[in-house]
């Protein structure tokens, strides 16, 4: 399947967005916000809660973090399939996190950009994606996330708080993220005709002729 365009449009959709609800009105800024007990009567809070960040520390960070993601993705160009898995996350690892009672309600990107990391890294990992080493960059990039989440303990440490920025962190949210990257990064790549069309893509492109799987 041919790289597409679509995944960095998403990137720029996130950066763009969030930019501009920073500098939008707070009464109208708090109706984007997902609430776990009045998500049911604003359902585009699944969308749009990723977009509102609570100071300029929290704001920095994801913006440097979807510059990350986006700079890779530039490098890696995933498929349409890939960036359909990411957006398909978006909302259902918002709404996964009714599952801590602790999470009253949830604002910003880590959750987005941590499913987005795991659908490129299972992509790369079983090679739905070609590059030269592309199961060392995805094993590499599955391992840091993982290692991150576990340090966190998501599961029992829902909410903690952040002195240096004064303010809450959902851990959860990276949970459901990676999560959600996982379920819908390998529906992905074993969907019908994906394995066939990477290996054709592997077959004439020039970076991995002559390479053997790592």
């Amino acid at each position: 399947m041919k790289a597409s365009r679509a995944w960095l449009l998403l990137c720029a959709v996130h950066g763009v967005a969030s930019m501009l609800l920073w500098w939008g009105k707070a009464s109208a800024v708090d109706m984007l916000i997902w609430r776990a007990d009045t998500w049911a009567d604003r359902p585009w809070t699944l969308w749009t809660s990723a977009w509102v960040h609570v100071n300029t520390p929290h704001l920095i960070m994801n913006q440097i973090a979807l510059g990350a993601l986006t700079a890779f993705a530039w490098v890696i160009r995933p498929t349409l399939r890939c960036a359909i898995a990411w957006a398909l996350c978006w909302p259902l690892a918002q709404v996964a996190m009714l599952l801590w009672p602790q999470v009253g309600y949830a604002v910003g990107l880590s959750g987005v950009l941590h499913a987005g990391a795991m659908v490129l890294a299972v992509q790369l990992l079983l090679r739905r994606i070609v590059i030269r080493k592309a199961r060392r960059w995805g094993g590499l990039l599955m391992l840091a996330l993982l290692i991150e989440l576990l340090l966190e303990r998501g599961w029992s440490h829902p909410v903690v708080w952040d002195s240096g920025n004064e303010t809450s962190v959902v851990q959860a949210a990276h949970l459901t993220g990676a999560f959600w990257g996982l379920c819908l990064g390998l529906l992905a790549a074993c969907w019908p005709g994906q394995h066939r069309a990477a290996h054709r893509a592997g077959a004439h492109h020039p970076s991995t002729r002559g390479q053997h799987p790592t």
